[in-house]
């Protein structure tokens, strides 16, 4: 690669809860993000990139594994990774760097590698197994509060009490502010592991790679965020939502809706704050939809620290960039907050990628499907290890190059496990197992398709005319066929990317033929 000694160093930057559409260099009216938009100007943005699950954990095994939920098998947080697959951290350890995280990865692990009485089988927030942990900030922020209490901020509340309003810590009530917190803007969790990287970056030597994952909790609620961010949109500016007449109208297009705006509680994203979320106003819904616009470009300035870190450090012309997200927010979308279901605002994230060696399509913007299981074998690609066969995912890296790989899909693929093993919510309320609890999807660019388990009726929306996805058209007459037509296309998919480790392999009398998905540190 141009001007290179040896491989590039990587910066993999996942935050948490971003939709895809909320990025100025993506065409959003309001929201500006001018960090996130000049590195879309030196790399390429995919403008129709889809998480391949929800929430947390299961979104992040299929972004770390490169394998779809149902070959990974990471349900909901807190469902163990199988030590048996491979992921990033491994193979760029196997390709000779130091994977170092900072954040979080929300990896349970493999319970059978470990005694009953390991501490680390109490939190679904483990560590991907192959980083180097630099700085932790899991769900609890301990350190970040840590930090905070040496500059003399009071801290005492704890998480999540610390992210309400500065001198409401106490209260409740039913209304949303966006008055900020105690903590300033170069005092948020972003801004702290922002620092620690830049901190360890000035440890690196000039021509010894680096590989590097921070891992951003923003803009994930609570939905709090400080000056001047906190007042940086207007909450009366933003495009309608995309929703019924009333939540009870969503409610009754499906079952599962039904199930799930009933559990949706407002202290889950502004603690202190009473009642269900669908019962908030619409100016409530405005507000908070301004405030996490708010989180976005406070997390965007961060970006900002980071690139000019880099270049600083003389490492710019040497970096591969990825920055991505594990999933979406609803942001009001069907009188929700959150992730979940199948609705596309939970799944369509950002993806850009900034190869610096790679400037044939530097300023592209890429409108076909790409998902989250492309992000492992595209890295393998950037940094010249193979991608395995086995893997769901393709790389991703002809398009860095203006090149449009051969087939590529003409559809995003979606999965979402509503199981609750620990206290059987789900089983109990829809009177099936857990196996049965679960959803997939097929969504091309005129029709998207929702498969469930258990019995519960599938769902049919026509996006050329609904792009809302609000009018189920699967037992209307005339969309049988294109039904029919989408079970088999979805039957086709799950068959062909049934778990091909060995299936790929064959044993014959001059040895093993075709590809073994060996587990990284495995190999002979």
């Amino acid at each position: 690669m141009d001007n290179r000694v040896s491989r590039p160093n990587v910066l993999l930057i996942t935050c948490d809860q971003w939709r895809g559409d909320c990025l100025s260099a993506a065409g959003h009216p309001v929201v500006r993000t001018p960090n996130a938009d000049a590195l879309a100007a030196e790399g390429v943005l995919f403008r129709r990139h889809y998480g391949g699950a929800a929430p947390c954990s299961p979104a992040r095994a299929c972004l770390y594994t490169g394998l779809y939920q149902m070959n990974n098998r990471v349900c909901r947080n807190g469902s163990p990774l199988d030590a048996r697959h491979g992921n990033i951290a491994l193979s760029a350890r196997a390709a000779g760097y130091d994977p170092t995280l900072f954040g979080y990865t929300d990896v349970a692990p493999d319970p059978r590698q470990l005694s009953a009485e390991d501490p680390r089988l109490r939190s679904y927030e483990g560590v991907l197994p192959g980083f180097s942990v630099r700085q932790a900030l899991p769900e609890h922020q301990k350190q970040w509060l840590s930090w905070l209490r040496m500059q003399g901020i009071d801290a005492s509340a704890g998480s999540p009490g610390i992210h309400r309003p500065a001198g409401e810590q106490g209260k409740t009530g039913g209304d949303v502010s966006n008055a900020p917190p105690i903590y300033s803007k170069d005092q948020t969790p972003t801004a702290f592991l922002a620092g620690e990287f830049i901190r360890w970056l000035g440890e690196q030597e000039r021509g010894a790679p680096w590989f590097a994952h921070i891992s951003f909790i923003s803009p994930h609620p609570p939905f709090i965020v400080p000056e001047p961010y906190n007042t940086m949109y207007d909450p009366a500016d933003g495009a309608a939502f995309r929703r019924a007449a009333t939540w009870q109208a969503e409610a009754e297009t499906h079952p599962y809706l039904a199930y799930d705006l009933g559990r949706q509680k407002r202290t889950k994203f502004v603690p202190g704050i009473d009642g269900k979320v669908p019962d908030w106003s619409e100016e409530n819904f405005r507000r908070i939809r301004s405030i996490y616009y708010g989180m976005i470009s406070e997390l965007d300035a961060q970006l900002g620290r980071i690139w000019q870190a880099v270049k600083t450090a003389g490492a710019w012309d040497d970096t591969v960039i990825v920055l991505t997200s594990d999933h979406a927010e609803m942001m009001g979308d069907h009188f929700m907050l959150g992730k979940g279901g199948f609705f596309d605002a939970s799944y369509h994230i950002p993806l850009i990628i900034r190869d610096p060696g790679r400037r044939a399509a530097a300023g592209a913007s890429i409108d076909r499907f790409t998902e989250a299981v492309d992000i492992f074998p595209t890295l393998l690609d950037l940094i010249g290890a193979a991608p395995e066969a086995h893997l769901d995912g393709r790389s991703l890296a002809p398009w860095l190059d203006g090149k449009e790989p051969a087939d590529w899909q003409d559809a995003a693929h979606w999965e979402f496990d509503f199981r609750s093993v620990a206290d059987g919510e789900a089983e109990h309320h829809f009177g099936i197992g857990s196996r049965d609890c679960n959803l997939a999807v097929l969504r091309t660019d005129d029709f998207k398709y929702v498969h469930f388990g258990g019995g519960l009726p599938p769902l049919l929306f026509d996006l050329t005319k609904d792009p809302g996805e609000l009018s189920n058209v699967a037992n209307d007459p005339t969309y049988l066929p294109v039904r029919l037509e989408f079970a088999e296309k979805m039957l086709a998919w799950r068959a062909r990317h049934l778990d091909q480790s060995l299936a790929l392999a064959e044993l014959t009398e001059g040895g093993v033929a075709g590809h073994v998905g060996w587990a990284v540190g495995s190999r002979e």
